[in-house]
């Protein structure tokens, strides 16, 4: 023992107190942040959450250390936003709840690529400049997470503003990446005003005046957007069926045939309301209805659709056989008697009236774990272990995107967690869809934060695109969301009910439509750029070294 006694690092009452000082400005710093969040009514902390950290990350001098307490931070600011992904209702999948404790440790570890980004630019550019990278740096990762299997871009900063509205008009602009780093830049302009005063007791008005203008020209901005803004002359009335089941227990069986009745009492309200589209929630229907086994039942539907003259968008489990087993795509699953191959998706159905043709969307973006397993493709093996006992954990992944075509208004729909990728839904925008929809089922996580987060995303989606947004949940928040981002009318969580109200379609597109990657393209080249200069300055080392 006093052998190794030798060699420990002694540690001073100082150092001591200084590293408690730290840890505790590192975890009330994602405190902060957290508490920026949905549904939470402080976004304006987002503006000031990364000062505290700022002045510990400025006093770290190794990559280790950096990250030490950077993960600190992040692991909190994930605590607060994140806490709802396990569930923890009675119902809850065992794994469900697994997979929501990793997400707390791992995503907090997969944000340390923007701080180790920032140590990097230390070596090239020094400590002080490298502070007005670390924006770009941290933009760059939120970017980069919503491209790789693993994406759960749910945490962008830009998201944290939702209840914000004039401030978040620019995003029509600089999209949800831009407002990232106008919050951060605001933070790092604050914090240097801040330092200021504690080093030398006066403050620097050029600071204060920088940090004043980035919040200026997003507010003024959003002044005159919203007061220019007139509500179009063209819009469409709808109607949300909310049926408010319990998801755990609608996977378990059931008379279809009473569901249907079901969701046809609930549309007839709203038909009686003037309603001209009917939405119905994600998975409304647990079966494979085109598969082949419920014929009746989608005559019912058609016949539906046609008395009453209304469109219906529903989402439904969808299926694909293939009967010559070397003809299907690469991820079909094997029936258990060898006699075909299948693929299986989370879709949307579009009935129209007068037509037998049904139109479907097969949902392209999945929720990593719940939905599908990354890397599967590469690693079997992986599903045969990681399921839901739901069974929903082994959808395919849909290879196309489309917009319901109604004849007289285009839809552009998506499932779920789609949402919350902002360049995928410009594409609905650009594609012609006159307005936005989102099918989904957020009552996996009971009441809990999930749900409002998941609503308040499509704010930013409404703002990007100047588009309306549906958004229609099995157990709620089901709502009418106006193109700058208004909530026009909602549901009630845990509620039955039906939904109904008119839709604005507004035509115009924004500058951020036509233009989504130039945030992204920035961040990446300011990343890249970086990289390769530290890996410069690491050969040129390498050669002065040499003999």
């Amino acid at each position: 023992m006093k052998f190794f006694s030798k060699y420990r690092t002694l540690v001073t009452l100082e150092e001591k107190t200084e590293r408690k000082k730290q840890l505790l400005l590192a975890s009330f710093g994602g405190v902060l942040l957290g508490l920026s969040f949905p549904p939470i009514p402080f976004p304006f902390l987002s503006f000031f959450a990364f000062i505290p950290f700022f002045f510990v990350l400025e006093k770290r001098e190794t990559l280790a250390s950096i990250n030490r307490i950077s993960y600190v931070f992040l692991f909190f600011f994930c605590l607060i936003t994140l806490y709802w992904v396990g569930s923890w209702t009675k119902e809850a999948d065992p794994f469900l709840m697994i997979s929501g404790v990793l997400l707390l440790f791992v995503n907090p570890g997969l944000y340390l690529i923007a701080t180790s980004l920032y140590f990097i630019s230390t070596k090239v550019f020094g400590r002080n400049r490298s502070l007005y990278f670390f924006p770009i740096y941290w933009v760059f990762f939120e970017y980069v997470y919503s491209l790789t299997d693993l994406k759960f871009p749910w945490l962008t900063l830009g998201n944290s503003l939702a209840y914000f509205n004039q401030f978040i008009q620019i995003a029509d602009t600089v999209g949800v990446y831009g407002l990232s780093l106008i919050i951060l830049y605001i933070n790092v302009v604050l914090y240097k005003a801040v330092k200021e005063i504690r080093t030398s007791k006066n403050m620097n008005q050029r600071f204060m005046f920088f940090a004043l203008l980035l919040f200026m020209i997003p507010m003024i901005y959003g002044w005159f957007k919203l007061a220019s803004y007139q509500t179009p002359s063209r819009q469409i009335k709808v109607g949300l069926v909310q049926p408010n089941l319990n998801p755990w227990e609608k996977w378990s069986g059931g008379s279809i045939d009473e569901l249907l009745d079901l969701y046809f009492e609930q549309s007839e309200v709203a038909i009686n309301k003037g309603a001209r589209i009917i939405f119905w929630p994600e998975t409304a229907l647990p079966v494979y209805l085109l598969g082949g086994n419920y014929t009746n039942e989608v005559d019912r539907i058609h016949l539906f659709v046609n008395e009453n003259r209304v469109s219906l968008i529903a989402g439904m489990p969808d299926i694909n056989f293939f009967f010559n087993i070397k003809e299907a795509p690469k991820g079909a699953k094997i029936l258990r008697n060898g006699a075909a191959a299948y693929t299986s998706y989370n879709s949307i159905f579009t009935f129209t009236p007068n037509s037998t043709e049904i139109q479907k969307y097969q949902k392209n973006l999945l929720v990593p774990f719940g939905e599908k397993v990354p890397f599967v493709e590469d690693l079997p093996f992986l599903g045969d272990f990681i399921k839901w006992q739901v069974g929903i954990s082994s959808w395919n992944v849909g290879d196309r995107q489309s917009v319901s075509d109604l004849g007289y208004t285009k839809v552009g729909a998506v499932v779920c967690i789609e949402s919350i990728y902002p360049e995928y839904i410009t594409k609905l925008a650009n594609n012609g869809a006159d307005f936005l929809a989102v099918v989904t089922n957020d009552s996996w996580y009971g009441y809990s934060s999930g749900p409002f987060q998941h609503k308040e995303i499509s704010v930013l989606r409404a703002v990007e695109n100047r588009r309306a947004v549906v958004r229609n949940a099995n157990g709620g928040v089901s709502c009418i969301i106006d193109p700058m981002g208004r909530t026009l009318t909602e549901t009630n969580l845990f509620k039955k009910d039906v939904l109904v109200g008119y839709v604005p379609i507004y035509e115009e597109k924004t500058f951020y439509s036509q233009f989504p990657l130039i945030i992204p393209l920035i961040v990446v080249l300011g990343s890249v750029i970086t990289i390769l200069l530290a890996a410069l300055n690491s050969i040129i080392k390498l050669v002065k070294k040499k003999p």
